[in-house]
């Protein structure tokens, strides 16, 4: 028979075995987690440092990419404000806004600049005439009432009391104005309200591109010419027995009857310094900073010489 004390002690043994192998098993499963955390522990570390040095790249690499692509839209922005701001300039100095003018008068006294040559957009070129015009300033003003007729002077370019007679001198100071080279007096065909006063300055604000405008000035002088320059005379014959008449005159009329020359007759004498007027020239540009008026085609007279332009 089995006694009850040693089973007893049997199954007390075989409970601490039971515990013990608990503890063994626990403690491995412990030892073994601790190695898989410190195993982990550097590969997570080690994926967070590649994570971080990639991210470091990318924001390395993104930093310069944004740096160049701000420096290269940097100068294009401000090459595209530089290429702007002139364009605007050029726009504004060539197309500037003609203020609401006091006055309508539309004629002026100028200076011949000289010639050059202006081109269009598709490339085609025209002669044009520069004119210092203006600014001028009404030194009279005469009505068909005092007069007999309707007129405004204008006087150009300042001078000096020495080089004026007494009779302008008062002129000027009974219009109390500064003395004037050049007068000039234009005839109003019709009477209007809206005219100049005494004093007042008129310039290129007048006229515009596109007006068609009537020229006068005198040609240049030649000095005294003979017929064949001054009237294109052919001359005589150069064979056949004739002498000395290659450039002769020839006749001017009968000796006895009617005894005289008739007026008119073509014949030599002092050539040009004639008074010319050209009409319907096109207004191509202005230059209204500077007081210059572009005209297409060719003035009369020589570098310098005084013209007169009317609008029509």
């Amino acid at each position: 028979m089995i006694n009850l004390d040693t089973y007893l002690d049997s199954l007390d043994s075989f409970h601490e075995d039971d515990k013990n192998e608990n503890d063994n098993l626990s403690q491995e499963e412990s030892s073994v987690e601790e190695t898989k955390s410190e195993e982990s522990a550097p590969v997570e570390e080690a994926k967070s440092e590649e994570s971080a040095s990639v991210e470091e790249a990318k924001s390395e690499e993104s930093a310069p990419v944004e740096e160049a692509k701000s420096e290269e839209s940097a100068p294009v922005e401000e090459a595209k404000s530089e290429e702007s701001a002139p364009v605007e300039e050029a726009k504004s100095e060539e197309s500037e806004p003609v203020e609401d003018l006091k006055f309508s008068f539309s004629n002026l006294i100028g200076r011949k600049v000289g010639m050059t040559q202006l081109f269009t957009d598709d490339g085609d070129v025209f002669p044009a005439t520069v004119v210092q015009a203006g600014p001028c300033t009404v030194t009279q003003i005469k009505s068909k009432k005092n007069d007999g007729y309707d007129s405004i002077q204008l006087g150009y370019l300042d001078a000096k009391e020495k080089h004026l007679t007494k009779s302008k001198i008062g002129h000027f100071s009974k219009s109390k104005i500064s003395p004037k080279k050049v007068l000039k007096e234009f005839r109003l065909n019709s009477k209007s309200n809206n005219l100049p006063n005494i004093g007042d300055q008129v310039d290129l604000k007048q006229f515009s591109v596109g007006d068609l405008i009537t020229v006068t000035g005198y040609s240049i002088g030649k000095g005294f010419a003979g017929h064949m320059k001054r009237h294109n005379f052919g001359g005589g014959r150069a064979s056949h027995g004739k002498n000395s008449v290659m450039r002769k005159a020839g006749s001017v009329g009968a000796g006895t009857d009617p005894g005289r020359i008739f007026p008119g007759m073509k014949m030599a004498g002092r050539m040009g310094n004639d008074k010319v007027t050209v009409k319907n020239l096109e207004v191509s540009n202005i230059d209204y900073n500077n007081d210059l008026i572009f005209i297409k085609g060719a003035l009369p007279g020589s570098n310098n010489n005084y013209l007169y332009l009317t609008k029509k």
